[in-house]
């Protein structure tokens, strides 16, 4: 590894610190995207976020990945004194390490290794070369001192001091060079990954380690069919059973072929094994109109009961119970949606895409939200909307006891966005953004051109929302600050900061000066 510097390109003041961290895509290994301890930012002053610094990063975009969802974790050891510390991945092997309160760079690693024989095809944004995963960090030592857990381009899993960037233990084989893995996620010292588009003959399937297990054994749980893609990687239930979609792909569970569902696996006699899973009862169409479940579910407690919500690129979203996920023949969930969105049957700019939402706002009210991208469904209309949607936009629900059974009741739809994305959920405020990415995979002249040049040069650039939880009432819009688009990222909230990367590698840091 090498060390490196960037320079910053702007600063204002961050501030007081409330034990708020984010140290996981998602928030937590049950991918909720919900910051329970955010105590700063409140819905009277969020409308006065402002850029409080920005940090141009050396981190070379590949295709059309840059930056992954940022970590933050608070009171860090460090040679200069314990630190609120962000830290992000890079698609080129990078890692930084930058105080949130400055905006400075405190440490950089770079991995480094011969490069692999296999990568994805050159322009195809499916198969970028390099550490596509994000990384994640564990808990806190005694000393406060934390580990961070990064999937390096060459399949290695690397154990680095959040405080000094130093490893902390020898590197070892995680995954296939060149795989083209998803979020990690930790649970009880049992790291997770998944893995789809079969990039550099990696077969798509989910993967897990025990950190403490001196061998390092690497289990995995085959689909046999599909890819594993949600953007998150996997959700992990109470019972440490890690659920992951299954993409597109055929489905045949007398020989345990699970594609286009939803896989639940866990480790069991050191093994990962599939113990239960979801499959749509429109498979078939879904197939064969490629709109494959690739959803990363939310999990959360309702009334005594585990659930998660999840959805695709169909535009419906699905209610499962995690100890059943789809009853007996496994293609019942408990509560299905209507459409959304994805009227034209669009497999490439429409429907539901990346991971969903969920939180418990002060009356005891749960919510599950999901994005969407393109137009709305004319047939959906829910009780609050904010103007029509042409693009893409933010759908609360209630998840409330219909005649006995949880249902999912729509509450609101946001304002539109250009292709909205993931929203993360902090104080009653829900964080949602427009990537301004061009997601076009075919044209009437050219027929299926995914090509990563031609989307970039199309796409336009992200903007930042913040929007009354309740309501979905818009309270916040960044404007043009963002000055490029956002392709697989993710927000992270904490202590009164939000953070986004953007496809020029600049990490973006909102928040209130002078808190």
């Amino acid at each position: 590894m090498r060390r490196h510097f960037v320079w910053i390109l702007g600063l204002m003041g961050c501030g007081l610190l409330y034990g708020a961290d984010w140290p996981t895509d998602g928030g937590n290994p049950q991918r909720t995207a919900w910051q329970q301890d955010e105590k700063i930012l409140t819905k009277d002053n969020v409308k006065n976020l402002k850029v409080l610094w920005k940090l141009k990063l050396d981190n070379v975009p590949q295709e059309m990945h840059s930056l992954f969802a940022p970590m933050i974790v608070e009171n860090v050891p460090t040679p200069s004194g314990p630190k609120e510390i962000g830290i992000v991945g890079g698609i080129s092997d990078n890692i930084y390490a930058i105080d949130v309160k400055t905006g400075k760079l405190l440490w950089q690693k770079h991995f480094e290794y011969p490069e692999p024989e296999r990568r994805g095809r050159p322009g195809d944004p499916l198969c970028p070369p390099g550490m596509t995963a994000a990384p994640t960090v564990g808990p806190a030592a005694a000393n406060g001192a934390r580990t961070l857990y990064a999937l390096a381009g060459d399949g290695k899993l690397h154990s680095l001091s959040v405080g000094d960037g130093e490893e902390v233990a020898p590197p070892f084989p995680f995954g296939y060079p060149n795989g083209k893995h998803y979020s990690l996620n930790l649970w009880n010292d049992i790291l997770f990954t998944s893995t789809s588009q079969g990039c550099a003959g990696n077969p798509n399937q989910m993967w897990a380690v025990n950190l403490k297990d001196p061998e390092h054994k690497v289990m995995v749980a085959h689909p046999k069919s599909g890819g594993l893609w949600g953007r998150s990687g996997v959700a992990i239930d109470s019972t440490g059973t890690a659920w992951a979609p299954t993409g597109d792909g055929r489905y045949d569970a007398a020989n345990e072929v699970y594609g286009n569902g939803l896989i639940g696996a866990k480790v069991t006699g050191g093994e990962l094994k599939i113990r239960d899973w979801f499959e749509p009862s429109n498979w078939v169409w879904l197939q064969k109109r490629d709109l494959d479940m690739q959803v990363t579910p939310a999990i959360f407690d309702y009334k005594g009961r585990e659930l998660m919500v999840t959805g695709s690129k169909e535009c419906r979203v699905y209610l499962l119970d995690t100890r059943s996920a789809g009853g007996e023949n496994h293609m019942v969930p408990m509560f299905r949606t209507p459409l959304l969105c994805n009227e034209e049957v669009d497999f490439q700019s429409a429907g539901i895409w990346g991971s969903m939402a969920s939180w418990l706002d002060d009356k005891g009210t749960r919510w599950a939200l999901t994005p969407f991208w393109g137009p709305s469904h004319p047939n959906f209309k829910p009780p609050v909307s904010h103007g029509p949607v042409e693009h893409g936009a933010v759908v609360a629900f209630k998840v409330e006891e219909v005649n006995g059974k949880p249902q999912l009741t729509p509450a609101w739809m946001s304002r539109d966005m250009d292709q909205a994305e993931p929203p993360v959920i902090a104080n009653g405020i829900v964080f949602a953004y427009g990537s301004g990415e061009n997601t076009r995979q075919a044209y009437p002249d050219k027929g299926l051109a995914d090509y990563s040049p031609l989307r970039i040069k199309a796409s336009t650039h992200a903007v930042l929302y913040a929007l009354d939880g309740q309501t979905g009432k818009e309270l916040y819009n960044s404007g043009d600050e963002i000055s490029s688009f956002v392709h697989f990222g993710a927000l992270s909230v904490a202590n009164g900061r939000v953070y986004l990367g953007s496809f020029d590698s600049v990490l973006y840091c909102f928040g209130l000066p002078g808190k």
